[in-house]
Parts: structure tokens; C-alpha cells; sequence
């Protein structure tokens, strides 16, 4: 005999789960063992893994106390910027009116913490002249030799008004001297307090090259914002700006006049420098007019370069600097108590839920407890994935949306179960009860759990970010719940139905019909209840008696008429 179309149905719909289950495993292996990113353990978060915390001191240019706008502006670019290196769960508040406070969890990497100290005043300043970092010129005698300390006789004033900022007048004999002994690799070189309508002598952030820059003549206040892409015409990786109308019009003079360089062949003074914090970051150069305010950089890119500069552009400008008062390292032990303690929690809840599952629905509790399971398994290695990928770090917050995330679980498979069960009442086949009692148990889940995203939802949009792991784990295990509650309890339910054990009825499956009170052929007429012995009569009147509990007000309105009408005819027929 053929097999169904419900089991094949049934396989086909586990094998899937199988096929997903080992994707989503294959998916962190590689981030494991290629990629060395990733790991078979969840990241935590501050609360209990401990972590780093940085104390900033906010410090404005004339030495007065920052406004409170300010402290906020400048709490809110540091949490981008935090974001941005993919650091979750970072903790950012406000401290006696001047102090940033930082923690991050676990060690934070050195990259991590240039971006959260630097000051970073993004200007754009256009290129003079460029040259090697270093201050060495080789000599007639064919050796090394250190360009002299600049003499201060020599003229620091430009012989002639500047017209622009890309003029060569600003380059005075002292400031060519200085260009020249300016050393990268030397500390003591700091340029970034250096005034803005002043030329200015800086290095990459290698070190490798030192350039001549002109005043600024634009700040980061004029990009809204900075994304990495690709070139559609060449594939290559690119950094698009954004910038506001102020912006875009000040761009576009800069532009027109260092593509006139570039066509008078006037280099290096076609390019222009982004100067973050002193130190410039990127010195493109311009290739065409550009008035709509979206210019591109394009280079020698790759996609971490290209997502690593628009960070810098677009979270550069601070309206405050910054100096490290204090980095210490946070100890975990209270929170890998409260971790414990909420672990223990959640295995009580879980053996809770076994042990009512197996009383109230016996052998068929077992199906909840493998969905449980199956539902753990993938929960558990998505939040590894999610902590590689997005920097998803578990909290206490989060470990308690994992525990109400149980009861959730298991109010989906009773709403299933007690559908079943309500067409087993009906006088159903157990087959047919799995398929009919799936339709009307569907749509009450998919209802129930569409509130609890929503919830989360908002939850996670409005609430404090300590509340954030909390919304975040409860709206990812309820889609997880209705994805196993249509890829396995359902299809798992289909099989046993087919089964001798479960398909029969047995007293112990949980599906027995007589046990259940289905002692009628429809809602409103009743079967016949044989009286053979005492002990069978007081049992069938207590399946009736369930069966009448359980029937609704019209349903039971019903069946008093149609017994009032056969009393009727009864008499008539006595009388008669």
C-alpha cells in the first residue's frame, strides 16, 4: 500500500528541519575554524562576563564646563562609534557633568579603543604638497641625513594674500622647512589642536606619508552620512557621502576648484584631505566637479577599509575632546551568580513543564519536550551565529527572555493538543483530529504569537538598552516557537497518529477517545451509553458528564430541545 500523502508530507518537512539544523551548525563551524570569529559558546555581555570600562573626560576649547547637550551629542557619536566596531551590549552614560563613562564587554582590542578616546574634529583640508614620513634625506655622500631643525629667522609670513586655501602662497620658507624636518614617528608631533584657518603638517595613520595641508574648510558637521558599497561599473569597494545643503555648496566650490588643478596637472594639489583628529585618514583626489553633495572615494578598498573609513567619516565629529582619566578591567563575579541562579531557574521550569506535560497528556507530553528540545538546539547555535556576525552578546536581561520564552513554548503546543482532543470529542478519527485540529490551532497561535513580536518589538525600540536583551531573546525564540510548531510538532503529530500505539488509542498516549468523554456522534446527539455493569455505567456517565461540560451554551440550548422533542413523542406514543 502506497504511503499517504500527510507522511510523506510529514519526512519530507523533517528532513527540511534536518537540512536547516545542519546549515545553521555548518554556517558557525566555518565561523570556527575559518574564520576564526566565532565559537561554540554564546559571548556574554558586561553584566556577566566582565568587561573594560574607560572614564572620559570631556574638555572644550576654551577650558569651560561642557553643556549638558553637549556631553549627550557626545555620549551618542562614542555609542555609534562603538557599534560600528561591532561591540554589543556596551554600556555609555553620562557622569558628574564633564565624565563619559565606557564599558565594554570582555577585553576591549586596541582598534576599539582609538575610536572611543580619540577627540576626532573631522576636517577637510586640501593637499599643498606630500612627501615620506620621515625627516632623512640621503646626501651627496650617499648617507641618511636629518633635515636641521628650521631657523627661526626665516619668514613665517605668506609674501602675498592667499586667494584660496589651495594657494601656494601658505607655504612660507619657514612652514617648507618645517614640512621637511617634520618626522611622523616622532611623538612629540601632535597636530590635532592645530588652528583651523592655518595650514597644517600631518601623516597617515601609518606613518608612511606627510602632507602639507591647507586651512579647513570643511568640518564633519557637514556629512549626515557615510555608507561603503560597490561600484556598480567596476565592482571595486567605494565610500559614498552624504552632506548637508551648507555642505554640498562649500563641496562644490572645493571641487570645481581642485578639478581645475587636476586638468592644469597641478598635483598634489587636485587632492583633498580628510583629517580626522590630526591625522589624515584619506587624501583622494578630486576627478571631476561635484555639486549635488554626494561624492565618492574610491581606492584601493576592501571591504573592511571602505566600512572602516565611513565609520570614521560619518561618527568623526566629536563636538569635545576627550582625555583618558581611568581604564580598568570590571570583575563578572556577582554577575556569573545571577547567571547561575537564573540557569537553575530555568531547568526548574523546564522539569515543571515535563512533569505537567507527562501527567496531563501523558505519552503525549513526550512531543513537547522533544520540541523543546529541538527548539534549544536551535536557539543555542543561532545566538552563536548572531554573536559572530552582529556582535550579539547574551545578557541577564536576554537569559531571562530565554526562561519566559519556556512557558510561551509550551502554550503553543496545548492550544495544538487540546484541538486535537476537541475533535476527538466529536467522534473524529485520530488522523483526522491531527489534520483538523492543526487548521483550527494554527491560526489561534499565529494570532497569539504575532503579539509577542510586536511586543518585543516595541519593547526593544523603546526601552533602555539594559531591557534590550531581554526583548531581543523574546522576540527571536517565539519566531523559533512557530517555526518548530509548523516544522516539527505538526509533522511529528502526523506520524504518530499513524501508529499502533497513538493511532489506537491507547489509555496511556493521551489520545484516547473514551477517557477524553467522546460519547457523542455530534455536538447535539448523544450515543447510546450501555449500562452492562455498574463500573462501565458510572465510567460512561462521566465521559458524558465531560462531554456536556465542555459543550458550549448554544450547543447545550441544542440538545435540550432534541431531548425535549423525543420526550414529547415518547409520551405521545404512551398515550396513543
Amino acid at each position: 500500500m502506497a504511503t499517504s500523502s500527510p507522511v510523506r508530507h510529514a519526512w519530507r518537512v523533517l528532513m527540511g528541519l534536518l537540512l536547516v539544523t545542519g546549515v545553521l551548525f555548518g554556517i558557525n563551524a566555518l565561523g570556527v575554524h575559518v574564520f576564526e570569529k566565532s565559537s561554540w559558546s554564546p559571548e556574554l555581555a558586561l553584566d556577566l562576563q566582565g568587561g573594560t570600562q574607560i572614564v572620559l573626560s570631556a574638555e572644550t576649547e576654551d577650558g569651560a564646563a561642557p553643556s549638558p547637550e553637549q556631553l549627550d551629542q557626545a555620549a551618542a557619536i562614542i555609542r555609534q562609534r562603538v557599534d560600528a566596531s561591532g561591540v554589543a551590549e556596551a554600556d555609555i552614560t553620562t557622569e558628574g557633568g564633564r565624565n563619559i563613562v565606557v564599558q565594554i564587554p570582555g577585553v576591549a582590542d586596541e582598534q576599539t579603543r582609538a575610536r572611543i578616546q580619540s577627540s576626532a574634529q573631522l576636517e577637510f583640508r586640501p593637499v599643498l604638497a606630500t612627501t615620506a614620513g620621515t625627516n632623512q634625506y640621503v646626501g651627496e655622500d650617499g648617507n641618511e641625513t636629518a633635515y636641521p631643525t628650521p631657523d627661526d629667522s626665516l619668514n613665517a609670513t605668506p609674501t602675498a594674500e592667499p586667494t584660496d586655501a589651495s594657494d601656494l602662497a601658505w607655504v612660507t620658507d619657514r612652514l617648507a622647512a618645517e614640512f621637511q624636518a617634520y618626522d611622523c614617528a616622532n611623538p612629540d608631533n601632535d597636530p590635532s589642536n592645530a588652528p583651523k584657518d592655518q595650514p597644517l603638517i600631518a601623516c597617515d595613520p601609518s606613518g608612511q606619508a606627510k602632507y602639507l595641508l591647507g586651512p579647513t574648510e570643511l568640518t564633519g558637521d557637514a556629512i549626515t552620512d557615510a555608507s561603503a558599497g560597490r561600484d556598480p561599473r567596476t565592482g571595486a569597494w567605494l565610500v559614498q557621502l552624504t552632506m548637508n545643503g551648507d555642505g554640498a555648496e562649500a563641496f562644490g566650490e572645493v571641487s570645481t576648484r581642485l578639478n581645475q588643478n587636476r586638468l592644469a596637472e597641478l598635483s598634489p594639489r587636485d587632492q583633498f584631505a580628510f583629517v580626522l583628529d590630526g591625522s589624515v585618514i584619506s587624501a583622494p583626489r578630486m576627478n571631476g566637479q561635484i555639486l549635488d553633495g554626494r561624492p565618492s572615494i574610491s581606492g584601493d578598498f576592501t571591504q573592511e577599509s571602505a566600512t572602516a573609513l565611513a565609520d570614521q567619516l560619518k561618527f568623526g565629529a566629536l563636538p569635545l575632546s576627550f582625555e583618558v582619566q581611568s581604564s580598568d578591567t570590571i570583575s563578572a563575579t556577582l554577575g556569573t551568580q545571577q547567571l547561575q541562579i537564573g540557569l537553575i531557574a530555568g531547568l526548574i521550569g523546564l522539569a515543571l513543564v515535563a512533569i505537567y506535560s507527562l501527567i496531563v497528556y501523558r505519552a503525549l507530553g513526550t512531543v513537547i519536550i522533544a520540541s523543546i528540545a529541538v527548539m534549544a538546539v536551535l536557539t543555542y547555535v543561532i545566538i552563536c551565529i548572531l554573536a559572530w556576525r552582529l556582535g550579539f552578546r547574551l545578557s541577564l536581561a536576554g537569559v531571562a527572555g530565554l526562561i519566559v520564552s519556556i512557558g510561551f513554548t509550551a502554550d503553543s503546543f496545548i492550544v495544538y493538543f487540546e484541538r486535537i482532543r476537541d475533535e476527538l470529542r466529536d467522534g473524529k478519527s485520530i488522523t483526522s483530529a491531527v489534520e483538523d485540529g492543526w487548521g483550527r490551532a494554527k491560526r489561534t497561535i499565529y494570532i497569539s504569537k504575532s503579539i509577542n513580536i510586536l511586543a518585543a518589538v516595541v519593547l526593544y525600540i523603546l526601552a533602555d538598552s539594559t531591557v534590550k536583551g531581554f526583548a531581543f531573546t523574546l522576540g527571536l525564540t517565539t519566531l523559533i516557537d512557530v517555526f518548530i510548531f509548523v516544522i516539527f510538532t505538526h509533522p511529528v503529530m502526523q506520524l504518530l497518529a499513524r501508529t499502533k500505539f497513538f493511532g489506537g488509542g491507547h489509555k496511556l498516549s493521551g489520545l484516547d477517545p473514551e477517557s477524553l468523554g467522546a460519547v457523542y456522534r455530534s455536538r447535539s446527539q448523544f450515543r447510546q451509553v450501555p449500562t452492562a455493569t455498574a463500573g462501565r455505567g458510572a465510567k460512561n456517565a462521566r465521559a458524558k458528564g465531560e462531554a456536556e461540560r465542555r459543550q458550549t451554551i448554544a450547543e447545550r440550548k441544542r440538545a435540550e430541545a432534541l431531548a425535549g422533542d423525543r420526550s414529547s413523542r415518547t409520551g405521545s406514543e404512551g398515550d396513543a
